[in-house]
């Protein structure tokens, strides 16, 4: 493995500690505001919340595997792995749609690292001296 290919891994992967990171604060600082539960519960519908909580584990776990994957992946694999996961990581902050101060500002630390993170998986590119 190159240089360059383990300078983009540790990238890849601290770019994911950072979004997750701003994904578990702004759901901690979340709790502080008066009322989210009952609103929480109204976003919920007809869902229970044990079954919209499981939904949102999923969602997390996606950055919290991305750790470990952008650093023992093979590049091509890698690559698509990452795009993919911040598109759809991206998607689940986005459609969150919660207008609390915190919450857009964390959400946009979290997108602009996830805008990197497909940036920089888009332009890695094979090393010179590796085999097709």
């Amino acid at each position: 493995m190159t240089v360059a290919t383990e300078d983009m891994r540790v990238k890849l992967s601290t770019l994911w500690i950072v979004v997750i990171f701003a994904l578990l604060a702004a759901d901690v600082l979340s709790l502080y505001i008066p009322g989210a539960r009952e609103e929480m519960a109204e976003f919920a519908g007809d869902t229970p919340i044990p079954l919209l909580m499981l939904a949102g584990a999923i969602l997390m776990a996606i950055p919290i595997v991305m750790i470990f994957l952008s650093r023992v992946l093979e590049r091509r694999v890698n690559r698509w792995a990452n795009i993919i996961a911040a598109v759809i990581t991206i998607l689940y902050v986005t459609a969150g749609g919660s207008t609390y101060p915190h919450y857009i500002f964390l959400a946009a630390i979290e997108v602009m690292s996830m805008l990197l993170i497909i940036w920089y998986a888009w332009r890695w590119s094979q090393p010179e001296n590796a085999l097709p």
